[in-house]
């Protein structure tokens, strides 16, 4: 037999290798695979049986002077070998992971003599010069591009091929070897997909469920199938000082088939001008009519300092990262200040400000009335420098709503939001809350569906449909979507408050009172949550329980903001209507959200509602019907 360091041919199972052409075949069919895959399986098959260790393989192909991540690199290149061979890593045929040492290739190889192999390659008399060689590549790779090109353009209905109408931008790989890098190359992601997702009818996955396939071991045919999408994005991203250079292919999901690939590089205060020119190019690409508004709007993209853009980058990907917790607010809201100092004309840093104010004001963690006053002067003038700015009219949808009262305006700027951007998932969701709030549902379940088709990896939205059902206070189906979302995600606090305010509208109290506390627990005391045990508490009996929860809500509002609704429904739990209404009046006068949030469903309150001073407090709200 013959010995695979010497031969060029080189066969396993049902493929073989070509060494002298560079290919893989499975039963004589060529199979589609990079380079660097392919020199890692040439590396294992001249070893059979032996480890092959990581520092092996980054020696031979990852030179100490490529500036590049190589775990994440490595990792990549056995992921494209994997899906060519059809392994999994959980399942593999052929090569074997030895955890954090290296690979194993573990079926039988045969190495094929020289007169078995495929008719002799014809040589010149005298081999081309380096320069001339260099020129056929080059010729040979601009010949692929254009076809790719080309094939991208054709009229794929009446070709027979799929038209590409939905889109994922898997994360960029981060080139970069630092690892305090991610956010960039995590914010470059999202910045792609905003851009992208303004393309009308295209329907591009949100960055929420894309984000949990960086670094994954899975192909993209099964990707693609998961996210249900025509097409798949991804590249990489390098930053040297201030340029950056983002390279991007276009592939067939369901094929793993090329379409198109391009390279940008860029000074970084040009990067949001590189992100509209990649829209438009993968709109021409996949031949989607942009109309002339949309290609207006990317045509005119702004520059904006590079220091803000880095700041606001940094600031988006810890409200991300935390999920808007408080202490991702804290992080990110001195850099937004920074970004905007840095650019006083960058819109998105406005916008990204006044969410957090807005945030704050929502989470009772500074009264309303300095997250009304802040929230509205910073997105007014975000809208200045940006009257077609898609996330501006979202946040003032939810400032209208839930600040200024003003239910006609909020559904207007909902509505333009998603006008701009059909795929804005946080203006989905504010609207399918708002929808909800105003008893709109089979407006909202629309929404809510929208969602799923934009974040189907997303596990929260069960939680959007449970917000839903507690408006419309059918407890029932409060209870099944929120058993659904605690199972999905058993650690987010508000799965548990609603499945605790379902199950105490099915009278079942001791069940509500669990949940509660488990919502008090993981909120690290969220003032509503803790409310709702002390309201349950006195329900069943507990009052002593309940009024010390009382005294010491009280005892903090001297030193810190506590929202006198919250007390309210305290005192309401305890049977003073009294002093119910007392902070309820204090809720109306501070234009409290969660007056306007709560009152038209609390059920909380529902010993209050036969009272004349509720009917008239309803009146004075002018609360839609």
């Amino acid at each position: 037999m013959a010995n695979p360091n010497d031969s060029q041919l080189i066969r396993f199972g049902v493929f073989e290798v070509d060494t002298r052409t560079g290919e893989l075949r499975k039963s004589g069919a060529r199979v589609k695979l990079q380079q660097q895959p392919f020199q890692i399986l040439v590396i294992l098959l001249r070893r059979p049986g032996e480890i092959v260790t990581r520092e092996e393989l980054r020696q031979q192909l990852w030179p100490a002077d490529t500036f590049v991540d190589f775990d994440h690199s490595l990792n990549a290149a056995i992921k494209r070998l994997r899906d060519a061979l059809g392994e999994s890593a959980e399942n593999p045929i052929y090569i074997e992971t030895l955890a954090r040492r290296g690979y194993r290739f573990n079926a039988p190889v045969r190495a094929v003599p020289a007169l078995e192999s495929a008719a002799p390659i014809s040589r010149s008399p005298s081999p081309l010069p380096k320069v001339a060689l260099r020129g056929l590549v080059a010729g040979a790779l601009a010949i692929l591009l254009v076809g790719a090109m080309v094939w991208a353009r054709r009229d794929h209905r009446g070709s027979g091929e799929r038209r590409i109408e939905s889109l994922a931008v898997l994360p960029l790989e981060n080139l970069s070897r630092n690892p305090d890098q991610e956010y960039f190359s995590d914010g470059m992601t999202g910045a792609i997909i905003s851009d992208v997702s303004k393309i009308r009818p295209l329907r591009v996955i949100s960055r929420t469920s894309t984000q949990r396939y960086k670094g994954t071991t899975k192909s993209l045919p099964e990707i693609s199938r998961e996210l249900n999408v025509d097409a798949v994005i991804e590249g990489s991203v390098l930053r040297d000082g201030n340029r950056v250079r983002i390279s991007v292919e276009l592939i067939d999901a369901a094929t793993d088939k090329h379409l198109w690939s391009e390279s940008y590089e860029r000074e970084m205060g040009d990067v949001l001008k590189l992100d509209s020119e990649l829209a438009q190019a993968v709109a021409n690409q996949i031949q989607i009519q942009v109309a002339p508004d949309q290609r207006a709007r990317l045509q005119s993209a702004p520059t904006v300092n590079h220091a803000a853009y880095d700041d606001y980058l940094k600031a988006r990907f810890y409200l991300t990262a935390t999920d808007f917790s408080y202490q991702g607010m804290k992080m990110a809201k001195p850099l937004f200040e920074s970004s905007i100092q840095e650019d006083p004309g960058f819109a998105l840093a406005y916008v990204g400000l006044a969410d957090c104010f807005l945030e704050l004001g929502t989470q009772r963690r500074i009264p309303p009335q300095d997250a009304y006053r802040h929230g509205s002067e910073l997105i007014h003038k975000a809208l200045q420098f940006d009257e077609a700015l898609g996330e501006a009219h979202s946040s003032l949808g939810m400032l209208s709503w839930e600040y200024e009262w003003n239910w006609p305006n909020a559904e207007r700027e909902f509505r333009r939001a998603l006008e701009l951007n059909p795929n804005n998932l946080d203006a989905h969701e504010g609207f399918a809350w708002f929808l909800s709030w105003s008893g709109r549902r089979e407006e909202a379940l629309r929404e809510i569906a929208k969602m799923r088709e934009l974040d189907p990896a997303f596990p929260f939205r069960f939680n959007d449909q449970a917000g839903l059902y507690y408006h419309l206070r059918q407890y029932r189906e409060l209870v099944a979507s929120s058993q659904k979302a605690v199972e999905l995600n058993p650690g987010e606090w508000s799965s548990h408050y609603f499945l605790g305010s379902g199950y105490f509208g099915l009278g079942r109290k001791s069940d509500a009172i669990s949940e509660f506390q488990r919502a008090v627990e993981l909120s690290q005391n969220d003032t509503d949550a803790i409310a709702s045990l002390a309201h349950a508490y006195a329900s069943v009996g507990r009052r002593a329980e309940a009024q010390k929860i009382l005294a010491d809500l009280q005892r903090e509002s001297r030193t810190t903001y506590v929202s006198p609704y919250m007390i309210a429904i305290i005192w309401a739990g305890l049977g003073n209507k009294g002093r119910a209404f007392e902070f309820l009046e204090k809720a109306y006068d501070e234009k409290s959200t969660d007056l306007a949030y709560f009152i038209k469903a609390d059920l909380r309150l529902d010993d209050l509602r036969s009272d004349p001073r509720f009917f008239d407090l309803l009146r004075r709200m002018a609360l839609p019907h």
